[in-house]
């Protein structure tokens, strides 16, 4: 039998305590990924692209095949069960993500009659925690307790929604509510399951803004927006024009931070009551030609 003497036992212990301090330094570094100490995420540069630069990951199983959406809200301004129904069910018509995860993030109030979108961008880099991660993509969608900012210029009209990001969208709930209120038959989550569908469409890709055209059908005088009557990308319900580029949020450009659509709810009302009118249901969907896109970029 080997001797070992007590010079070599305390080496061992030594070298024994080492180890495990070499082995919870990593397990702590591991532990952390993303996170900070504070309890905040890191952003992932994968979630800070242009509007439209993800759609094929969400429609497609190639890359990503699980979807996670963060809803995030100001006390007392969560959306409605039945919009939320809504848009799961619309993105299982038009993608390949059957598994589809909602998060719920219940914010303080702001406390501001209006959020710029450089606002509602701080607000998510503060709050969003949930971002593309192994087989699954990450979105963002903020539901305000105050009005876009651009609406007091903007000649009356009135900003339901917008997409800033490949990722990231913004809905302007005072604003829903306070639309709904203009309607005997039109109610909130009428509103919001329009309004949550047609900038989910951008994320997309549609209409050219990272999707290709099967056929053409942007609309000339409003980019990114489908010319066909009845869409529900139509260009109507859009003011203003856009390009694709100014969507483009990078580290170094975060004071040129513009939406790729802002969506107009006194528009988006009038389609959502002719389209009763006719004995159609609330829920307007999108044309054959945006369908098609679609398809032809990865989705069902």
């Amino acid at each position: 039998m080997r001797y070992i003497g007590r010079k070599q036992i305390v080496e061992m212990k030594n070298l024994k305590a080492a180890l495990c301090i070499c082995f919870l330094i990593f397990v702590a570094s591991c532990s952390k990924n993303k996170n900070d100490d504070d309890g905040t995420v890191e952003p992932n540069v994968a979630n800070l692209q242009s509007s439209g630069d993800s759609a094929n990951d969400i429609l497609s199983n190639t890359n990503f095949t699980k979807l996670k959406i963060q809803l995030a809200y100001s006390r007392g301004f969560k959306p409605t069960a039945t919009a939320i129904d809504a848009l799961v069910a619309f993105l299982k018509e038009h993608t390949f993500k059957t598994a589809i995860e909602l998060v719920y993030k219940e914010l303080p109030l702001t406390g501001e009659n209006e959020l710029s979108l450089q606002e509602v961008a701080d607000l998510e880099t503060e709050n969003r925690t949930v971002y593309n991660e192994d087989d699954t993509v990450g979105i963002y969608i903020y539901f305000t307790d105050a009005a876009a900012s651009s609406d007091g210029s903007n000649n009356g009209l009135v900003t339901l929604g917008g997409v800033y990001r490949n990722t990231s969208m913004v809905i302007y709930e005072p604003t829903v509510q306070i639309l709904s209120n203009q309607s005997s038959s039109i109610s909130v989550a009428d509103i919001e399951t329009a309004t949550l569908n047609h900038e989910f469409g951008h994320l997309l890709g549609l209409v050219n803004l990272g999707t290709p055209m099967v056929t053409p059908h942007e609309e000339s005088s409003a980019l990114n927006h489908c010319n066909q009557i009845g869409c529900l990308m139509l260009a109507e319900l859009q003011f203003g024009t856009t390009s694709r580029s100014s969507s483009i949020l990078a580290f170094d450009q975060s004071n040129d931070l513009k939406s790729s659509c802002s969506l107009d709810g006194k528009n988006l009302l009038k389609m959502l009551e002719s389209h009763q009118a006719k004995g159609g249901a609330n829920a307007v969907s999108i044309d054959a030609f945006c369908s098609s896109d679609l398809q032809n970029n990865g989705g069902r």
